[in-house]
């Protein structure tokens, strides 16, 4: 109910100062509201430019403290861990990601070797960084097995909590996965060890970027509406998370972001649970590539950011992360 009326009530009195608005704002940013994507490269002595994603790179393992030391600097809470994993080391079946020597392992090591518990690390629990054809599980007939592919993401699960892996975040969409692997988690000492739930994970074609950095673009056969989401539905969402939190989640994650913000408001309205949100590389790329054009301004990048914390998101999984210190001032 809106009270009061014009001329008494002017609502422009309180935007006439800076102070004044800073005063009232009602949501705000800072470093603990995002989360690094970080994308891992084989070698040595690598920063590699991703041409569809600009400003953001894939670094070999000895180069991570270019990023990680950043990271820390700037107080963000944690980062993600992505592969691009050569052609040579894919199957069908995605076995590398049981490798303990895997990109991901390594730099799991790598960084709590060098920081201890100076940063949170996440880990992405899917096969499609590893897999010939480019799905997030092991495929038959043009169709993702669920509960084969259930198996195999339990034993991923597994080897990068021994590794250090403080946050599973499981992105394949399978149906029961959640439940599965916090089972074998808490029956092999990892009870405290948190599942980030892709709970909502659409089909979309916003993530054409991302799947260019990781090295699956080429090779993905089809497509993945047979496991990810309907982006025409809602409460089908809403089931999705509901399911996940009873299996264990601690968190769940809303992809895309942007063009979902009424998703993340309906599932924390509904469940009150911790809600992140990713901006996605598909949404990074059009600001990123506007804003190199001179189209719009970095102004953008912090009203998009914004959106995502008036809808109720707890934090921002975005590849701006790494120039907030720029981006906020």
């Amino acid at each position: 109910m809106i009270t009061g009326k014009f001329p008494s009530l002017r609502l422009r009195r309180s935007r006439k100062n800076d102070w004044s608005r800073r005063l009232i704002e009602e949501n705000s940013l800072s470093p603990n509201d995002f989360i690094l994507p970080i994308f891992l490269i084989e070698g040595k002595n690598k920063k590699q430019s991703i041409k569809s994603m600009p400003g953001v790179y894939r670094y070999t393992i000895n180069k991570l403290d270019l990023v990680i030391d950043r990271a820390i600097k700037n107080k963000i809470p944690m980062v993600a861990l992505f592969p691009y994993t050569e052609n040579k080391k894919k199957n069908s079946l995605g076995t590398e990601a049981l490798n303990e020597n895997n990109l991901v392992c390594q730099a799991l090591r790598y960084i709590k070797n060098r920081y201890k518990n100076q940063i949170g690390l996440m880990c992405d629990v899917a096969l499609d960084p590893y897999t010939l054809h480019g799905h997030d599980g092991i495929l038959k007939s043009n169709y993702v097995l669920n509960d084969e592919t259930i198996e195999v993401l339990i034993n991923q699960s597994l080897l990068q909590a021994e590794m250090g892996c403080d946050v599973l975040a499981p992105s394949d969409m399978m149906d029961g996965r959640i439940g599965r692997i916090r089972t074998s988690l808490d029956k092999n000492g990892y009870k405290l060890t948190q599942i980030l739930s892709y709970a909502i994970k659409y089909a979309s074609s916003f993530y054409g970027p991302f799947r260019d950095a990781v090295g699956s673009k080429r090779l993905l056969k089809g497509n993945k509406k047979n496991y990810q989401m309907d982006f025409r539905n809602s409460n089908e969402a809403l089931r999705e998370v509901a399911l996940d939190i009873k299996e264990g989640a601690d968190m769940v994650m809303v992809k895309p972001g942007l063009p979902y913000l009424d998703i993340i408001s309906l599932v924390k309205e509904n469940f009150k649970i911790p809600v992140m949100a990713y901006q996605v590389s598909g949404e990074y790329s059009l600001l990123a590539n506007a804003i190199n054009k001179g189209i719009i301004d970095n102004g953008a990048v912090v009203e998009s950011l914004i959106a995502f914390k008036r809808a109720g998101a707890n934090a921002i999984v975005s590849y701006y992360a790494d120039r907030l210190d720029k981006i906020l001032k």
